[in-house]
């Protein structure tokens, strides 16, 4: 992936935001090259929030931007099916306040960019490659990068569940992994703290639809777990689209250990700050194109055009 991509068409996405439980419409517009990731508030005269660091806002139970006092919540799941794909430059409009959960995992958002396709743009791709380790430490949480030639993220979870324990998961790209792989895996809580969550005035729109919930030794989701370690998969699928917001794909091997949204952006501040320990490079300044593969074709043409005729029921081509 030589160079930087949108999407070929408009395409669109219905749903309610996991936090506030309201309706939220949002449609993916083309960009041109070195825009970004940008979002737009349709609903408040167009006005636009950047996907980078300096407008990250909140990082607990989500990870929003604001600027200017107007707020983009949740944006994590759609900004890691992005990346993922391939995409550089878009403009997600978008009615509301927070990104519709849909389902709870990024597979409706990568459903809905395969339908889109992708157009290869003019402008060279430019890629953070890690020259020295970055560490950022908390008590037992840890989340560090380390030089390599490829994009790896190896990440671990412990919860005092029977279901969860001690979860590790390595992911380092190759064609059709994410979507396979990391998309489907869910967001997950606990059901005996859903009732504080709900008294701080969050997870208003949280349901068995679009979440795991974790009983004290068991899950209320009638169909069970996609996968053995799907939390471990999701925290890995949230740190992806968290790491948008260093504006540039990474290359290094990521270690993430009981991390989570804060750490994730501690994370990227603390490698803002350490200017020595990366580098610009085009793609073909990196030592081969197997290098250059941090996400761009992990969807092959085929799986594309498969995905995006299993498009998720509320998602459809815009106008």
């Amino acid at each position: 992936m030589n160079y930087q991509n949108t999407i070929a068409a408009p395409v669109r996405i219905t749903g309610i935001g996991l936090h506030t439980g309201v309706p939220v419409n949002i449609r993916l517009l083309p960009a041109p090259s070195n825009r970004g990731i940008v979002f737009r508030r349709i609903d408040l005269n167009g006005f636009e929030i950047e996907a980078r660091a300096r407008n990250v806002a909140r990082v607990s139970y989500a990870t929003s931007l604001m600027k200017n006092g107007v707020l983009i919540s949740t944006t994590e799941h759609l900004l890691s099916a992005l990346a993922a794909s391939g995409v550089d430059n878009v403009v997600v409009e978008i009615d509301n306040l927070e990104v519709p959960i849909v389902d709870g995992s990024a597979l409706p958002f990568v459903r809905l960019i395969a339908g889109a396709g992708l157009r290869p743009q003019r402008a060279r791709r430019r890629y953070a490659k890690i020259l020295k380790p970055v560490e950022v430490v908390d008590g037992a949480k840890r989340i560090a990068v380390y030089p390599s030639s490829t994009f790896q993220i190896t990440y671990s979870i412990f919860f005092p569940h029977p279901l969860i324990s001690s979860q590790e998961f390595e992911f380092t790209p190759r064609e059709g992994q994410y979507a396979a792989e990391i998309a489907p895996a869910r967001t997950f809580g606990f059901a005996d703290e859903v009732e504080m969550l709900r008294k701080n005035g969050l997870v208003r729109g949280g349901s068995l639809e679009n979440a795991i919930v974790l009983t004290r030794d068991g899950l209320m989701n009638p169909d069970g777990l996609r996968f053995p370690d799907e939390f471990c998969r999701h925290k890995l699928l949230d740190l992806i689209g968290d790491l948008v917001m260093l504006g540039h794909p990474l290359i290094g091997h990521v270690v993430a250990d009981r991390a989570g949204h804060a750490m994730h952006f501690a994370f990227v501040t603390e490698l803002l700050r350490e200017k020595s320990a990366w580098t610009l490079v085009n793609s073909d300044q990196l030592e081969s194109c197997r290098t250059a593969k941090s996400f761009g074709g992990v969807l092959s043409a085929s799986e594309r055009v498969a995905l995006s005729s299993r498009r998720a029921p509320d998602a459809d081509l815009a106008p």
